[in-house]
Formats: structure tokens, C-alpha cells, sequence
């Protein structure tokens, strides 16, 4: 992993909603085709891929989004939650890159997460993003991949009024602003 210094680094708390940047947590984007693969992923990260559109499975560790049919993404559930970083990293390379199943390709570097929770976070959102957030909201889990004020973002509906959003790192600062100037005007 690239030595990261944080572009954002901060909290903000409005009276509906609050802000942050989640700190550097590992990010590897998966990508595979046939049944070895899911089977393979599956047996190394205690999680199946989920195959459904827009959904997610996790344990108490780990998240993985499907971003695609042969993309996903796996992320840590908190920065303690893997103590070293590269072991993980490196098993999923030996168990699938290595034997030419599919790809394993850190991302953690590339993108920056930031959590919003809070009663008004599909306000917020519904501000400056086209997606009707009306099903997601309720959807425990469910995943999409769209814009926020012009900018790619993937966002992770975790729990009740709580996700997690990722956007690429030379993004990142001017979406918090706008995030930020948002939040405050709701």
C-alpha cells in the first residue's frame, strides 16, 4: 500500500445528518466469471459474492459490493478489522490471480470512503444525484453505482439512514465541499 495521507480527514455534524471520512481501510476490486471463481472467493473470504444486481454480503469483517456480473468489490468493515493488510491481499492473488481465475487489484489508494448517516442522508443525496432512491432506502444492503454533483460514486446502504460512499481520491475533496455545503442548507 502507497504511504496515504488523507485529502479530507475530518467530521462534520449538521442537526439532520453527519459527515466523515472513514479512515484507510483495505479496498480490492474482484473480478471473475465462472463458478471457480465465486467458489474460490467464497472459501477464502468466509462470504459468497453476491450474484444479484445491486445487492451485498458481509460478515462482521468484511463487505463485498457486486459492482457488475464479474466485479466486485471487498472492503473492510473497520480499519482493526485485519491486521495485516497484505495477507489478505496476497491470498486472494494466490488462490485466483496466480491460477488465472479472475483478478484481484488493490484499490485502496483509489478511492476514499466516506460514511453519512443521519434522518435526512436521501435528502441530501437526492440534491445533486439522478438515482431514485425510493426501493434503496429500504434496502438493507443494496448497492448502486451513479453520479453526485457530475462525480462516479458507489454507495453502500449499510443500515438505516447510515452509508458508505466511495469516490475516487482526485474527486474526493470536491465532493466533500459540496457534500459539506449541501448538508448545511437542509
Amino acid at each position: 500500500m502507497l504511504n496515504y495521507n488523507s485529502p479530507i480527514n475530518d467530521t462534520k455534524k449538521y442537526p439532520e445528518i453527519e459527515i466523515s471520512e472513514v479512515e484507510p481501510i483495505i479496498k480490492l476490486n474482484l473480478r471473475g466469471k465462472n463458478r471457480d471463481f465465486i467458489t474460490k472467493v467464497g472459501k477464502v473470504l468466509s462470504i459468497i459474492p453476491p450474484t444479484d444486481p445491486n445487492t451485498s454480503s458481509g460478515n462482521d469483517n468484511l463487505s463485498i459490493l457486486w459492482l457488475g456480473p464479474d466485479e466486485w468489490m471487498v472492503y473492510a468493515n473497520d480499519k482493526n478489522a485485519l491486521n495485516d493488510r497484505g495477507i489478505l491481499e496476497d491470498k486472494l492473488f494466490n488462490e485466483i490471480s496466480k491460477v488465472k481465475l479472475g483478478s484481484v487489484t488493490n484499490v485502496t489508494d483509489h478511492l476514499v470512503m466516506i460514511n453519512i448517516r443521519g434522518n435526512k442522508v436521501f435528502e441530501l443525496l437526492s440534491t445533486g444525484c439522478p438515482f431514485n432512491f425510493n426501493d434503496f432506502m429500504n434496502s438493507k444492503g443494496a448497492t448502486t453505482q451513479t453520479l453526485l454533483n457530475h462525480v462516479d460514486i458507489i454507495i453502500h446502504n449499510k443500515n438505516v439512514n447510515d452509508l458508505n460512499l466511495f469516490v475516487r481520491r482526485s474527486f474526493s475533496n470536491h465532493l466533500w465541499s459540496w457534500i459539506n455545503d449541501s448538508a448545511s442548507r437542509l
